[in-house]
């Protein structure tokens, strides 16, 4: 490894052969890994001796993020967080509960760069990624607030997963780690927008987690307008990728579509994205999660209403593609699928 980006990104091997070029005994190595995934920064590691953890708080950055700000929904308690990283920088975290567990839909870059029209996340453009250990430091952080276990984790926050490709399987691979977070990679679901060739490269890693895809439309013309990503990636190469992504794993795509009022949201839109899909993908069992739009303020979007929803949903499964239209999690509260933002103030981008 040629750099240390923090020591919450390290893996227990790593932590290791730090440890014993430290000259500290190598059990020191699962003490910290375990730390980390409680929520613990360096600082408040007491099996350490203080020495040790003054060293390491200045020779290397604390990636476990501060809470600023927690608002809850009074609809259906979900919980909004917006975390500061060490560098002043801040990202926005959703803590979800259901009957099967609690979840956490954690950010993997500070803002997003694939402008998609109708998403706040990309209001202000990208900033940087997020390393391995920041994003898992979201999972601790929550989770320790809330004084619960954690079940699983959706990267569907700010920023495009597949855009920071090597850090997020690195945190997939540490929240996986039975020492530390020890969640399930079938309890972990991974969004995309349609970075095609990191499909590709996802499908040789033999992780059984859930892949998303961001769709969102049924015509190159129609998804390039509100998705700059088709432009490079057209529907023909991301369709074809997830083809080939199922024949690699045997793992189902789900497919995510944001139903926008007058845009995207019509009968023939729905048999258009039927045929797409039966078309693209005959032999792979299909699920389209519908998504009424969250509203968004800047893009001017409006939500269909649910009888519009439930009307394009049943017209699919007729159709013969699976269709469920999401439950709506905090949305009092601006913490519904796509109304993220790195910075967290009455109209979005004013002062964190």
């Amino acid at each position: 490894m040629d750099r240390i980006p923090d020591l919450q990104s390290l893996s227990k091997p790593e932590l290791a052969d730090l440890f014993s070029s430290l000259g500290q005994p190598a059990y020191r190595a699962k003490q910290v890994f375990s730390a980390f995934a409680r929520g613990a920064s360096i600082g408040e590691i007491t099996t350490l001796p203080k020495p040790l953890r003054e060293r390491l708080s200045s020779d290397y950055p604390d990636a476990t993020p501060t809470i600023d700000r927690k608002q809850v929904s009074k609809l259906d308690g979900t919980a909004k967080y917006l975390l500061r990283l060490n560098d002043g920088n801040a990202v926005e975290a959703v803590l979800m509960k259901y009957e099967h567990g609690t979840t956490v839909c954690i950010s993997s870059q500070v803002g997003c760069a694939m402008g998609c029209a109708f998403c706040a996340s990309t209001i202000g453009g990208k900033v940087r990624n997020l390393t391995a250990g920041e994003m898992l430091g979201e999972v601790a952080a929550v989770g320790r607030d809330a004084g619960e276990r954690i079940d699983g984790i959706v990267l569907m926050g700010i920023g495009e997963p597949l855009d920071n490709y090597d850090a997020v399987l690195r945190f997939l691979r540490l929240a996986n780690d039975p020492d530390g977070l020890g969640i399930g990679y079938r309890h972990i679901s991974l969004s995309t927008c349609g970075v095609v060739p990191k499909i590709y490269d996802l499908a040789k890693e033999d992780l059984p987690i859930t892949l998303s895809i961001s769709l969102h439309a049924s015509t190159d013309e129609r998804r390039s307008r509100i998705m700059p990503v088709n432009r490079r990636w057209g529907l023909d190469e991301l369709l074809t990728a997830c083809r080939a992504y199922f024949e690699a794993t045997g793992r189902r795509i789900s497919f995510e579509y944001t139903l926008i009022a007058g845009e995207n949201d019509t009968p023939d839109e729905a048999k258009r994205l039927a045929s797409l899909l039966k078309n693209y993908l005959p032999d792979h069992p299909l699920h389209v999660n519908l998504i009424r739009l969250n509203e968004v303020k800047e893009t001017g979007f409006r939500t269909p209403d649910g009888d519009s929803a439930r009307r394009f949903a049943d017209l699919l499964n007729r159709l013969s593609v699976t269709a469920t239209v999401r439950r709506r999690l905090g949305s009092d509260v601006d913490a519904a699928c796509g109304q993220l933002r790195r910075k967290n103030a009455p109209g979005g981008e004013g002062n964190p």
